[in-house]
């Protein structure tokens, strides 16, 4: 027969699993979103969303919340469980996931949230967290002790986690790297790169290239090509037709190994513009300017992992 203590862990337990199955398929509006009837699924994880917050966080911090809740959320379940069955980590852990996919796919199935594999290793994360705080504050010899031994072990693995996960993220997202004038990496005709670059005039403006200067004649059309090995980059480039210049409708065309992937229209409506663009696994980038089209203080920044 169960224990008056064991009675009362039982029911906090009941009653915070039917917390969270309510924040999981009724709360955050969900009931108000009933409409979708389409399934929607994420199963390869891009990051994990655990990090500390920042000040540029602020303007998203319940999102920022969303995502700590889901790890803090489970916290419990690592606790309670364990109090309730003696149990060894691997099965705890892997039980605890398999009914954390169930659930995300009831949420996909009835159209009340999505199916996440993201949110289920940080709910896991969250019971393994909790689960480890028990076992170290379970050692000590009065109940006081034990409730702080396992708090405190709560908020060290928790900042260890979330620590770790920033680690990971960076370690596997690619961030930019610093501007690099593309005419480092090889020299054109018609292109210019010294101390007195042209300045000229689109719509009344005066402009002063500061890093390069590319142009060709009359309706002519010129190719410059970079070979960069193979960087994933963000090319940044501006253009236009300078106001002496009458014949519009020009072209600006990006290529990359030999395949065209952007255009830029140059025309009457449309005489100047900027543009950044993201283009991977680059080897030979091309820039093919058609007619009286002046473009400048082109670079690109590499995108490389941390």
């Amino acid at each position: 027969m169960k224990t008056k203590q064991q009675k009362i862990i039982f029911t906090i337990l009941i009653a915070y699993s039917a917390l969270i199955l309510y924040f999981m398929f009724l709360g955050f509006g969900r009931i108000g979103a009933i409409g979708n009837h389409e399934y929607q699924y994420y199963i390869i994880p891009t990051e994990i969303p655990l990090k500390f917050p920042t000040m540029s966080d602020l303007a998203y911090f319940q999102l920022w919340l969303f995502n700590f809740g889901n790890l803090a959320g489970f916290i419990p379940f690592g606790i309670l469980i364990p109090m309730l069955y003696r149990c060894k980590f691997f099965r705890f852990i892997s039980l605890f996931f398999l009914s954390i996919l169930v659930l995300e796919t009831l949420q996909m199935l009835t159209f009340l949230g999505s199916f996440d594999l993201m949110d289920a290793i940080v709910n896991t994360l969250g019971a393994t967290i909790g689960f480890c705080a028990y076992k170290i504050g379970v050692r000590s010899k009065n109940s006081r002790r034990k409730l702080i031994v396992t708090g405190v072990s709560v908020v060290i693995l928790s900042i260890g986690v979330i620590g770790f996960s920033e680690l990971i993220n960076k370690a596997f997202t690619k961030i930019e790297g610093p501007a690099t004038a593309l005419n480092e990496f090889g020299l054109n005709a018609n292109e210019i790169m010294n101390d007195n670059l042209p300045s000229f005039e689109i719509d009344d403006e005066k402009i002063e290239p500061k890093i390069n200067f590319f142009s060709t004649e009359g309706d002519t059309a010129k190719n410059f090509t970079y070979q960069l090995g193979g960087k994933d980059i963000i090319l940044s480039l501006n253009y236009g037709i300078p106001d002496n210049v009458s014949d519009f409708n020009r072209e600006i065309i990006i290529s990359v190994n030999g395949e065209e992937v952007d255009v830029y229209s140059i025309n009457s409506e449309n005489r100047v513009g900027s543009s950044e663009v993201a283009l991977d696994d680059v080897n030979e980038l091309g820039i093919t300017i058609e007619g009286n089209v002046r473009l400048w203080d082109v670079t690109f920044k590499e995108m490389k992992y941390w």
